[in-house]
């Protein structure tokens, strides 16, 4: 919580340190180009890309030279442009002439290396501080690469180091992935601490490869390979997957993904559809189980400017010897509202969220390239700032016993969201559980 009130507090500080001197730029939805549709692309021209590569914008678009395109379509296509997260601005400019319509993609570059220290307390407990650094390179020759790497000390110790290249080589459209990590984590099983009689820890280490193929424009498919080492103070039975204190095991996963969001860090149409089945230890050591992963989300427009957005999620394990360091847990990697803090496990999880979400303010474009020293890149900001309504439920399911709606834990509330793109997401919630007790929550990212 630290961190994130202290990254949302420098925001603000800022924000207002320099609202005087601020210049506000128009936003391209404020430039109308009605009257120069429907436009027949004869020509695109990209400018302002002093670093990234040509073909890295060009694949993203969903027309190309002969095709016609009207003013939602170039809207779309903007905010599939600004997605890759490496571009401070981006907009799509119709040029007719007497002999040739040129539509001009004018970008601006944001900055690429972020070295950020933070401090973290988990589960929200000021007992459980971390702190360390976190890297990211991006855009990493031009192509849309990224490097990333960070570590932390005090409680939960760890490190990552991780590579990502969406795209190896234009034509054939293969994605790589690559993460090496380490940590020393409490365990997060209520089972297994009941079973070992006290709070422990496990060290985890893993190494991880995955390749892909993205087919078209918004279908991708994948295959990940990993070797996981897992250690124990002692055996439990459930507590280890093996017959050992130390499971070594061999992960073998296929994944499919259909993505038609318009803008990633914060999308207000299309569809995501994620899904992945995971085999876990492949026999050796006698680790032998599986795991299934299946996440839904559509976006759209209601009416007027009022957005929403729905999500279906859920995770099961299939096998006798599931080891509650991988049971499905809601708490961990999905929360619900109103019981943000709660860990609830079992074999399987179900989850859904309804969210309904206003902009008080759209799109503002920010300039702050006055400060000095300060590279321009990092001063220039898509600012938006919306108001939000939210219901989400859900329950765990153990093996052999059917699913209840007692079962289902649900909450609901508001909040507000604070973008400042291409860099974060920053959201207050203020949500309800079932006795209307009000938990306040501040988050980075997008809900979903």
């Amino acid at each position: 919580m630290i961190k994130k009130l202290s990254t949302i507090f420098f925001y603000c500080l800022l924000l207002i340190i320099v609202f005087n001197r601020l210049h506000f730029s128009q936003t391209a939805d404020s430039v109308s180009y009605s009257n120069l549709y429907p436009f027949v692309v004869d020509s695109i021209k990209i400018n302002g890309n002093e670093l990234t590569k040509g073909f890295i914008i060009l694949r993203e678009l969903t027309f190309t030279i002969g095709d016609t395109i009207n003013e939602k379509i170039a809207n779309y296509n903007r905010e599939r442009i600004y997605s890759l997260g490496i571009f401070n601005q981006v907009r799509l400019i119709p040029q007719r002439s007497e002999n040739k319509n040129i539509l001009n993609i004018n970008i601006e570059e944001s900055w690429y290396i972020y070295p950020i220290p933070f401090i973290n307390a988990v589960d929200d407990d000021l007992k459980k501080l971390s702190f360390g650094l976190f890297l990211k390179i991006k855009n990493f020759r031009g192509m849309d690469e990224e490097l990333g790497a960070s570590f932390s000390v005090g409680f939960n110790p760890s490190f990552f180091l991780s590579y990502y290249n969406p795209n190896i080589g234009w034509k054939e459209n293969i994605f790589i992935r690559t993460i090496l990590g380490y940590s020393d984590v409490e365990n997060q099983s209520p089972s297994a601490e009941l079973l070992y009689g006290k709070p422990f820890s496990q060290k985890f280490s893993s190494i991880q490869f995955s390749i892909g193929k993205r087919i078209g424009l918004f279908h991708r498919i994948y295959l990940t390979t990993a070797f996981n080492y897992i250690e124990t103070p002692a055996y439990f039975p459930k507590v280890n997957a093996s017959k050992n204190r130390i499971d070594h095991r061999f992960d073998i996963g296929f994944g499919f993904e259909y993505d038609t969001r318009d803008l990633i860090q914060f999308p207000k149409d299309g569809i995501f559809t994620n899904i992945v089945y995971t085999f876990k230890g492949l026999g050796i050591d006698n680790i032998n189980y599986s795991v299934a992963w299946l996440d839904f989300r559509k976006y759209g427009n209601v009416f007027g400017k009022l957005l929403a957005k729905c999500r279906f999620a859920s995770r099961f394990t299939f096998g006798e010897d599931v080891p509650f360091y991988d049971y499905s847990i809601l708490g961990l990697r999905d929360k619900i509202r109103g019981y943000f803090t709660k860990k609830i496990e079992g074999n399987n999880y179900y989850l859904t969220k309804l969210e309904f979400y206003y902009p008080i303010i759209d799109e503002l474009n920010i300039d702050l390239t006055f400060i000095p020293i300060i590279p321009d890149q990092l001063l220039s900001y898509r600012i938006g700032f919306y108001t939000q309504l939210f219901f989400e439920s859900g329950a765990v399911q153990i093996k052999g016993k059917p699913l209840t709606f007692s079962d289902f834990y649900s909450g609901y509330g508001t909040g507000i969201t604070l973008l400042i793109l291409p860099y974060n997401v920053f959201r207050i919630d203020f949500a309800l559980d079932k006795y209307r007790n009000l938990e306040t929550i501040f988050s980075l990212g997008i809900s979903f």
